[in-house]
């Protein structure tokens, strides 16, 4: 790739009369920067900023198409030096300052979680062995209404960069703005849908003009903070677009030229950091195209240029849950394999978990039939606990990692076959190699000769072999702390006298409507997606025929959920699937009385779509409705006057807060159970612990939960996932939505459910567990001599009881062992006094530890299960 001249920088003076006193913006040399004029302005209020950012939009273009251009270097021969510090990349790594990088990344959403969490899963990634934390950005909560932004709290992007960098890590910025990630619209405002003849995602102009005006808002309020590599900040990549080449061929010719479009449009931004575009083969030169998913060493096609890096910027944990699917976690050796592979065979220099904390999708913010927590089980759960024993695997390999990234960056690089299923990749510097040695043989453990050196592979694994000799890390050999995670209650809220309840009101009345027409309305466009909710009523008139035969309702709907009601009377429900897309179907038996009836049919959207091509077109809510009476045909109310409602009585009036609660009249809760669409009300004590709390709504329906007039997201335990269960059973309330005292817990159930079974419960590591062998390589993190057991409880417990303890050959695993042939009888003492009273402990693995071996020629192992309180 050439590099580009580097011309005089142009500088260009602009005014923001918006703010607190004039600011005057700056760009020079491809950098925008503002200053308050008066030391007043210097407050960053994120809202006053980000308008006044919006007026120099225009501004802040023109000046950074007069400014100089970032440069890329290539391979070997970059003019870094002159890059002013700038980030650029070659084909094998990303170049920060002058020198190539290895780094491991994960994604962490600053919207699924508290700013009060922010600084302890950064610490936690960080420990880790990450280097970059990845995000999105989520532009339907930063401009929820068309010029008004919103970057407080949850959403204040800046303060969560600032803690990133405080840390000293990286940041990986995903502007997109198009996200999907099972974020509801795929992170587009729904404004956004109205504005006219807009197509999303392609050659559209009133499409790129949002977009545009969107991503140079960010990008210029990243630089007036200073939060780009080349200011001291901590921005080292940014992305824009995302996995667009997925629905690329829906737009043809278009969507060609916006691809090229998008990326002119990123570049011209002059961040002084790379951009690049997931799942986007062709992404237009100076962009890098990278690769999202589960097996990227075997599916990636490559870089699209010798001078591009293989970057990975999804490497999916888990797989994300689904209302009525069992979950499915990603095995902690298969996540290993799959990035030791993708350095190995791809040369990758960086890869990103996706996600390293799923966190929580508080509110309304998931995307159709998703749940409300989120990639649980990644590295960091949805509490920002420590996943074991993924999070301690993990960190291993980036030791292993990068204790040879000398010879992955600079070496050179070859591969060959060791056997039918086996094969070789080594990178070689004069003086220092390493070897990644694979067996793709699921069953077998062969034993293969490279160097002249002997070498046992597990199925279906990696082994890293430092210098070419020793291995010093096995992808399929997990020596890393196991832990078992437990809910145990702290309260039950059973006492039915502090329980309260309150009718949602079934509307009858047409007239009273806040639309009518002579059709049936699309949802989401009626709606704004600014609830999962609209009501439909229609009046019709009934006169008894002679046969008296039953009276049949039909409803088609493409809504997610149908609830229907005669004259306030609750007829049936009927609800769709994640895989069974299209029309639900409602067919119920009713009775009329003579005269004018009114049914009033409830729809419901679990989330919004986050994907596919024209997304702008998709239509959700009822399509048909008809009447049969015995044996006469069907009579279509399609066309008949409708009445719209948008949303429940109960969310408009915010009884789920404090203040609005007043608003209504709450009943004892006698005779209130088990009724649809009915809200429930008390309060709970905060549990003692620093421990995580959950609800388990096990006996609710389906609905949505606040506590202290947070919204903790949508629940639904009765849709049964195969094998019986619940998709998800405990919620989480972060500790800083919590009261001293006194938390006002209010609960919108749809389809019926018992609130006295409710329990508040507090989840943690009560149980963790180590597993190694005396063979096993010692851990790299803690540079030691020899393998070693070690246990650590999480903050705030200590290690209270061995449950388990042998050094010999003991039987099982960590959740089920015995004592084998083999077996030091001082193992339980010496563990004990190691561990007991303390937060953590590590023991070796050597017969000196146990008083000599008990068993000569037997290879040993030590497992321990301990237990934290």
């Amino acid at each position: 790739m050439a590099v580009d001249a580097t011309p005089t920088p142009a500088t260009v003076v602009c005014v923001a009369p918006q703010l607190s006193g004039d600011h005057h913006v700056t760009a020079s040399g491809g950098l925008f920067h503002m200053a308050p004029s008066s030391t007043s302005a210097a407050s960053r209020a994120r809202v006053g900023v980000a308008a006044a950012l919006g007026v120099l939009t225009a501004c802040a273009l023109a000046a950074a198409a007069a400014g100089d251009r970032w440069r890329v270097g290539r391979e070997g021969g970059g003019d870094h030096a002159a890059a002013r510090g700038e980030v650029t990349y070659d084909g094998r790594a990303l170049v920060l300052n002058g020198t190539r990088r290895m780094l491991f990344s994960g994604e962490i959403h600053y919207t699924r979680s508290t700013p009060e969490m922010w600084p302890k899963l950064i610490a936690k990634a960080r420990r880790g062995g990450l280097d970059v934390i990845q995000t999105y950005v989520f532009w339907n909560v930063h401009e929820p209404v068309q010029g008004q932004y919103n970057f407080e709290g949850r959403y204040d992007i800046v303060k969560f960069i600032r803690e990133i960098q405080a840390q000293g890590l990286y940041v990986s910025l995903r502007i997109g703005p198009f996200i999907e990630a099972e974020w509801k619209y795929g992170g587009f405002p729904f404004w956004l849908h109205d504005v006219p003849n807009i197509t999303f995602r392609t050659d559209n102009e009133p499409f790129k003009q949002h977009m545009q005006r969107f991503v140079t808002q960010i990008v210029n309020m990243m630089k007036h903070e200073g939060l780009y590599y080349p200011q001291g900040g901590p921005i080292v990549i940014s992305q824009i677009e995302n996995e667009y080449q997925m629905v690329e061929p829906a737009f043809g010719p278009s969507g060609q030229s916006y691809v090229r479009w998008a990326a002119q449009m990123a570049v011209g931004l002059q961040t002084g950091v790379p951009w690049m575009m997931c799942k986007q083969d062709d992404a237009p030169d100076p962009i890098i195209n990278t690769c999202n998913g589960l097996i990227c060493g075997e599916t990636f096609v490559g870089p699209n240029s010798p001078s591009k890096p293989a970057l990975w910027t999804e490497n999916w944990t888990t797989r994300y849950p689904i209302y009525g699917n069992d979950t499915k976690l990603r095995s902690t050796e298969d996540i290993a394999f799959a990035v030791a592979l993708f350095i190995a065979r791809k040369r990758g220099s960086f890869v990103s978990y996706y996600m390293y904390h799923g966190g929580t999708n508080f509110g309304r913010s998931a995307s159709s039939y998703v749940t409300t927590s989120y990639y649980d089980g990644a590295p960091l759960d949805e509490y920002g606990l420590i996943w074991r024993p993924t999070w301690g695997h993990l960190r291993e390999l980036h030791a292993a990692v990068k204790q040879s990234s000398e010879p992955l960056l600079f070496g050179r690089y070859s591969n060959f076959s060791l056997g039918q299923e086996q094969e070789a990749h080594v990178f070689e510097t004069e003086l220092k190699c390493v070897a990644f040695l694979v067996n793709f043989d699921k069953h077998q453990t062969p034993t293969v000769v490279f160097r002249n050196i002997s070498f046992q592979l597990a199925p279906k694994s990696i082994s890293i072999v430092s210098d070419c000799r020793t291995t010093v890390f096995e992808t399929a050999k997990v020596n890393a702390q196991r832990g078992s995670r437990t809910a145990e209650v702290v309260q039950s809220l059973s006492d039915i006298h502090t329980w309260k309840a309150f009718k949602e009101p079934i509307p009858q009345d047409i007239s009273k409507a806040a639309y009518t027409g002579d059709q049936l309305f699309e949802h989401l466009s009626t709606t704004k997606d600014e609830t999962d909710y609209l009501w439909y009523i229609v009046s019709y008139e009934y006169r008894q025929s002679d046969d008296s035969q039953l009276v049949l309702l039909n409803v088609e709907s493409r809504a997610h959920i149908l609830h229907a009601f005669v004259n306030r009377e609750f007829v049936g429900s009927v609800h769709g699937s994640h895989e069974a897309r299209g029309n639900i179907i409602l067919n119920a038996n009713i009775s009329l009385k003579e005269g004018q009836n009114t049914i009033a049919l409830l729809s419901v959207m679990v989330g919004s779509p986050d994907s596919g091509a024209h997304m702008e077109n998709r239509s959700f809510g009822i399509r048909k409705v008809s009447i049969q009476q015995g044996q006469q045909p069907l009579h279509f109310l399609d066309n008949e006057l409708w009445g719209y409602q948008v949303g429940l009585f109960g969310e408009g009036n915010r009884i789920y807060t404090q203040e609005g609660s007043y608003s209504v009249e709450w009943r004892d809760i006698y005779n209130l159970a088990y009724l649809p669409l009915t809200w429930y009300q008390t309060t709970f004590a905060t549990p003692m612990s620093n421990d995580a709390v959950t609800l388990n709504l096990t006996s609710m329906g389906k609905g949505e939960v606040w506590v202290n007039g947070e919204s903790i997201g949508r629940y639904w335990v009765s849709f049964k996932t195969p094998s019986g269960q619940p998709s998800q059973s405990l919620y989480h309330i972060p500790q800083h939505f919590l009261k001293p005292r006194d938390n006002l817990l209010v609960l919108v159930e749809e389809m019926g459910g018992d609130p006295l079974h409710i329990t508040v419960n507090t989840v943690s590591i009560t149980t963790v567990c180590g597993n190694v062998n005396e063979f096993s390589a010692p851990a790299l993190h803690t540079q030691g001599r020899e393998p070693e057991v070690r246990l650590r409880c999480q903050r705030g417990k200590h290690i209270s009881a061995i449950e388990f303890a042998s050094y010999g050959n003991p039987a099982g695993d960590c959740t089920a062992f015995s004592i084998g042939s083999c077996h030091a009888e001082s193992s339980e003492s010496v563990v004990e006094q190691a561990c007991i009273g303390k937060r953590g402990c590590s023991i070796p693995v050597s017969p000196a530890k146990f008083g000599g071996n008990p068993c000569p020629g037997i290879q040993k192992s030590l497992v321990v299960v301990a237990n934290c309180r």
